[in-house]
């Protein structure tokens, strides 16, 4: 049931992405956004991270498949942040033009502010509970969106309301930085403190330095 569950969240995640991917490139590249290109670029790298869980999990010995997974997800991040910072650099630069208002980029911005916490949040619980740092690693891919939607609203916004086009490069390279941490982490498996088999999380002795699992709760003395 509960491996179900994360493909349904691995499946709505792809779909989403797909969607979020095309409409940030297309917009992007008419509106010259290194930003919304990066977005849309942090899109298919979900896809790749959520594929990669998919595979994981269709096989019974899914644990076997965690490290391989978790490459995939860590190179994905890193190929992202090559090509961002490029782009971002270029764009400071004055080379390609600079960046301009973009409507659909800052609806979109929007959309996937309100829409990815949920996705992240349900994605982190499952993952927890079955003790998969792939598939929490997954989930952080997602709240990385959420961040990013942030962030990429802010440079489209500053742009349109003060033409400050700038603005839109320096959104790309904070999305590439975050996105170099976040395969580092991936890289080194420092996604989630998996849990003893068959313990809940709240029995573990061992707290997550990221929060990934909740530490122990501490008796009170009566």
């Amino acid at each position: 049931m509960l491996r179900r569950r994360i493909r349904l969240l691995v499946a709505a995640t792809i779909t989403y992405n797909v969607i979020e991917a095309a409409v940030a490139i297309t917009a992007g590249t008419v509106a010259s956004s290194a930003a919304l290109i990066g977005f849309g670029l942090d899109s298919i790298v979900e896809v790749a991270s959520a594929t990669a869980v998919a595979w994981q999990f269709s096989a019974a010995d899914h644990e076997r498949r965690e490290r391989t997974a978790l490459r995939v997800i860590a190179i994905s991040f890193f190929a992202l942040a090559a090509y961002v910072t490029y782009d971002a650099v270029r764009a400071l630069l004055g080379v390609g033009g600079e960046a301009g208002h973009s409507t659909p980029g800052l609806i979109l911005a929007a959309l996937s502010l309100l829409v990815m916490p949920f996705l992240s949040a349900a994605q982190r619980r499952a993952g927890r509970e079955l003790g998969s740092a792939s598939a929490v690693a997954d989930s952080k891919q997602t709240l990385l969106c959420t961040y990013l939607s942030a962030v990429l609203l802010a440079g489209l916004a500053l742009n349109s309301l003060f033409g400050w086009s700038w603005a839109d490069p320096i959104a790309a390279l904070v999305i590439a930085a975050v996105a170099v941490k976040e395969g580092r982490e991936a890289w080194r498996g420092d996604t989630c403190c998996v849990p003893i088999a068959g313990a809940r999380p709240e029995q573990t002795d061992q707290p997550c330095a990221d929060g990934c699992c909740p530490p122990p709760t501490k008796e009170t003395p009566s």
